[in-house]
Formats: C-alpha cells, sequence, structure tokens
C-alpha cells in the first residue's frame, strides 16, 4: 500500500507525495471497485476550506489530497517536509490518461462547460495517447440536476465501467459534487478544475518555468483577470498571512496563532 502522510496546512490537510507515488495511489484506489474521491489543492481551496467547515469536512474526508498549488508544496517544505514537491492536477491527469491503455483503465469526464470544450478534450488526447480508453464523457447544465437526470449520471458511470473520472466544475463545487456521490458510483473521482479548459486549448497553461516558480496564479490572473482577480487578490494574501502564523506557531510554540 502506498503510504502519504497527510500535512496540516492552516486547517486543511494536505498529502506528501510525489507523481509517481501519486499515481499509484490513484491506482491503488481504483482496486477496491468502490467510490473514492481525490482533492487537486491550491490557495483558493485551502482558503474556502478555512473559511467554511462544512467544506473543510469535504476536503478533509477526501481519500486523496494532492499539493496542486506551489505555495502549498513550499509550505509543507517550510513546515519541515524537505521532500515535499508540486504535484500539479494537469500532470497526474496526463499521466492517468498516458497509462490508460496499457492498465486496461476506463477513463470519464464529467465537466467542461460544454459538450463541443468535451468532444475538444476527447479528440485531442487520443491524438496524445492514441491508446487512451475513453467510456464516457458528460457536461452538466449550468443548473442543479434533478434526482432523475442525476440518478441517469449515476447509472451511466457505472455502466460504462469508469475506473477513473475526472471531475472539473470548479471549487470547491466539484468537491462537494465527488463527496455527494463518492458512495453512488465505483470509480475514482478527481477534481481537476480548469484541465478540461487547457486540453481544449481554451485557455493557455502557464510556461513551466512559470509553474515551477511559484507564478502560474500571476499568468492565470493575466489571462482572465476579470474572473480571477478578485480570487487571488484577496485569498493569496490571506493565506501567506495565516500560514504566517501557523509556521511561527510551529518555530515557536508559545506563540498564540492569530
Amino acid at each position: 500500500m502506498v503510504q502519504n502522510k497527510r500535512i496540516n496546512i492552516i486547517s486543511m490537510g494536505v498529502d506528501l507525495t510525489n507523481l509517481n507515488s501519486a499515481v499509484a495511489r490513484v491506482l491503488e484506489l481504483r482496486q477496491v471497485n468502490k467510490g473514492a474521491y481525490v482533492c487537486v489543492s491550491n490557495v483558493h481551496m485551502c482558503m474556502e476550506a478555512f473559511d467554511s467547515p462544512d467544506f473543510g469536512k469535504v476536503v478533509d474526508q477526501a481519500d486523496f489530497v494532492i499539493p496542486d498549488g506551489k505555495p502549498i508544496s513550499v509550505a509543507q517544505k517550510l513546515l519541515g517536509y524537505k521532500d515535499a514537491v508540486q504535484v500539479r492536477g494537469q500532470d497526474i491527469m496526463n499521466a492517468l490518461c498516458e497509462i490508460s491503455g496499457a492498465k486496461n483503465i476506463n477513463i470519464g469526464f464529467y465537466g467542461g462547460g460544454s459538450d463541443a470544450i468535451l468532444d475538444q478534450v476527447k479528440s485531442n488526447l487520443i491524438v496524445q495517447y492514441p491508446d487512451i480508453k475513453i467510456t464516457y464523457a458528460f457536461s452538466p447544465p449550468f443548473r442543479p440536476l434533478s434526482d432523475e437526470e442525476d440518478l441517469n449520471v449515476v447509472e451511466n458511470i457505472n455502466t460504462e465501467k469508469v475506473d477513473i473520472l475526472f471531475v472539473g466544475i470548479g471549487c470547491p463545487k466539484q468537491e462537494i459534487w465527488m463527496a455527494e456521490h463518492k458512495d453512488k458510483v465505483s470509480c475514482v473521482m478527481l477534481g481537476v478544475g480548469a484541465a478540461f479548459d487547457f486540453i481544449a486549448g481554451n485557455k493557455k497553461q502557464a510556461p513551466r518555468w512559470m509553474q515551477n516558480s511559484g507564478l502560474e496564479w500571476l499568468f492565470r490572473l493575466s489571462s482572465e483577470p476579470g474572473r480571477l482577480w478578485k480570487r487571488y487578490f484577496k485569498q493569496n494574501p490571506r493565506f501567506v498571512w495565516h500560514f504566517f502564523f501557523q509556521l511561527l506557531k510551529t518555530k515557536f510554540p508559545k506563540v498564540r496563532s492569530q
């Protein structure tokens, strides 16, 4: 069994892992043949969990929490875990798609925003990974599903024997959806946020050097200022503030947290 130590960042536990270990953990969860979900964590998710105890429980109850955001893995390092590394959701998604044919893994997609985007996602992945096994894809409407519609979604996911379901409907919506469906489906769900748009080519990804240096947020902000400015200018400073006092308390236990 793959062992991953969960490290508390402010109020959110994040597993200490790397890409190979993360892939192995997802494959291990798949072998159990019951519902499981994986949170791909960043600063936004961390502060959502801090602000909402109910959402914090959703993340805490996840089978696996990956340090997708660079600040999250840096925080793990600063807390003394020198082997901490960033594991981007896009990278683990690519790794799982790449081995799906050889490992006989059925891949599914839920989200994307439209059927056209999902069609482009499937086409691009088939070009990149010719042996990929895609058995399910559904783009839900921008409204809550009726009980009957939701039942059809669950039945289709299970009928198509999906092993790994990538869920891209945005944080915190996708994490809540995965938690609500864990006992209904027999697959491993990964919340991958904007990954579908990146794969489809609707949004540009930051250059690797910006990803590695922790500046991916700046690239995304410059690409979508109208949508993302509030998230980054509100949440990033708050994350730094609260983590600073967590770190201070860790190094100097007599210092009170703020």
